[in-house]
């Protein structure tokens, strides 16, 4: 399955780059790089006792411009995500990371500055709750795919230094276990904010 997405990632890289270079020679694509910290946390039902949880992101960049003004941006970017919990007796980390492909809009209404705004597709890499540590793991639970929107702004400088802050909601329940948390609704709700280049 693994071996599926990422051919699958890397089809739909290769012809959007060789569409958008036909249809767009008077304007460059730029291929980057991201990283940054995510403030994630589980929300849904029943789940007061989850509380939040920072991890990081890094992965790579390609921005694709339509016009003067617009661009999209494919991106694959590694995502630790999850959350910190406490419940009476027992406290830990529940440790969700993700390989997410986020598709981001770019519409620039001055120069630099952008608000961005996309869909997202993840594919679940592993799941563990880290309790005194040590580490069970509850991949099984858990959806492998996971759907979600992004909001953001960002502003690019013109050397290739970049900044970015992002909202991800999970759109999709991603426990897939009537035991787990008794089958409790979890959604991915994630803050990213990052620091990136374009060569």
């Amino acid at each position: 399955m693994r071996k599926l997405l990422v051919c699958g990632l890397v089809a739909i890289f290769s012809l959007t780059f060789l569409n958008a270079q036909d249809e767009n020679t008077t304007m460059p694509i730029s291929f980057g790089v991201k990283t940054g910290v995510n403030f994630s946390d589980i929300a849904g039902d029943d789940v007061e006792s989850y509380n939040g949880r920072t991890a990081f992101h890094f992965g790579g960049v390609v921005e694709i411009p339509i016009c003067e003004s617009f661009s999209l941006q494919p991106e694959l970017i590694y995502s630790a995500q999850g959350s910190d919990y406490e419940d009476p007796g027992e406290s830990g980390t529940a440790k969700v990371d993700y390989l997410n492909l986020p598709v981001i809009a770019k519409y620039y209404p001055i120069e630099g500055f952008s608000i961005e705004a996309g869909p997202q597709l993840g594919y679940l890499l592993s799941a563990k709750f880290d309790v005194d540590g040590e580490e069970f793991d509850f991949k099984d639970d858990l959806k492998s795919i996971d759907f979600g929107v992004n909001f953001g702004l960002g502003y690019k400088l013109e050397n290739g230094l970049n900044f970015s802050a992002r909202y991800n909601l999970g759109i999709t329940n991603a426990n897939d276990s009537d035991e787990l948390d008794g089958g409790a609704e979890y959604r991915n709700s994630v803050i990213q904010v990052g620091v990136g280049f374009f060569f």
